[in-house]
């Protein structure tokens, strides 16, 4: 993990990226297509209709300025794949974000023959490298929501009487922005813990489960019963043997990127909302 990373000064929407693509995710699609695509059609009998596609149908160009190959008297005789090639490399590393995603959109449905294992393998990258994006029914979809930001973005804002709390969502966010590291669970268990320890900091005892605290909050803040329950149920999942906090086994509990940032939202929207319920 970088030291930017480390000590917290890269944005939660550089880390889950929304609206850019590091070089890191662009350099991995950029190689998706071309082992999982390119490649792929590479002497293929469709081959040449694919590159007229890409060519006249996504770049919208005259079909006669398309690099070819050309016999001795002067007609088409095949796609000049160099040529080719460097023109969509040229153009992909030059282009807006957004751009990137409608050429990968476009690729993913181009050819039946080899846009199931394109879309996977874009997928993987896309997981790997933090994107907000997913392929699914061969579409871009976004998977994280303005929504799950701003309450990452407001739940971690440092202020002194929090800083427990911080510490906790901080720990989570920084092991959740390393592309490196599979501890989705202590991601989790970081997550939750942050929950507890803005409960302790409500009821002023820093000896309480969050069980308790809950239950005490419940009281003096009427703090709805659903809520409550809902949280600390999730806290003995994340407490008991099976469990994120004591799982001995890696079977026991499958844990991934996505399940480590729905708790992270999840846990920092029930902050923000105890934090105006209470109104310190």
């Amino acid at each position: 993990m970088r030291f930017s990373q480390r000590i917290g000064k890269k944005s939660i929407r550089t880390i889950l990226q929304v609206e850019s693509i590091d070089e890191d995710l662009m350099n991995g699609l950029w190689n998706v297509f071309l082992q999982s695509f390119f490649f792929k059609i590479k002497y293929s009998a469709w081959e040449a209709n694919i590159y007229i596609d890409l060519w006249t149908e996504f770049y919208k160009q005259p079909i006669d300025e398309m690099p070819r190959y050309v016999n001795s008297q002067g007609n088409f005789e095949a796609v000049n794949q160099k040529d080719f090639i460097r023109y969509v490399r040229n153009w992909f590393y030059d282009v807006d974000w957004f751009e990137v995603y409608d050429f990968i959109e476009y690729v993913s449905l181009i050819d039946e023959k080899v846009n199931l294992e394109f879309a996977a393998a874009c997928n993987l990258v896309l997981e790997r490298e933090l994107s907000g994006y997913r392929i699914i029914s061969s579409k871009i979809i976004q998977i994280t929501s303005e929504q799950e930001l701003q309450a990452i973005e407001e739940a971690v804002s440092d202020t002194s009487i929090w800083k427990s709390v911080n510490e906790h969502l901080n720990t989570a966010l920084t092991i959740l922005a390393d592309r490196k590291t599979s501890e989705y669970r202590i991601c989790i268990k970081e997550s939750i813990s942050a929950v507890e320890a803005l409960c302790k900091i409500i009821t002023k005892d820093d000896s309480a489960t969050l069980g308790k605290a809950l239950a005490e909050i419940e009281k003096k803040h009427s703090l709805h019963e659903a809520l409550k329950g809902a949280f600390t149920k999730i806290y003995g999942y994340t407490s008991d043997a099976g469990g994120i906090r004591h799982a001995l086994l890696e079977s026991s509990s499958l844990v991934g990127f996505e399940d480590a940032k729905f708790m992270l939202v999840s846990c920092s929207a029930f902050i923000n909302y105890l934090k105006a319920k209470i109104q310190i």
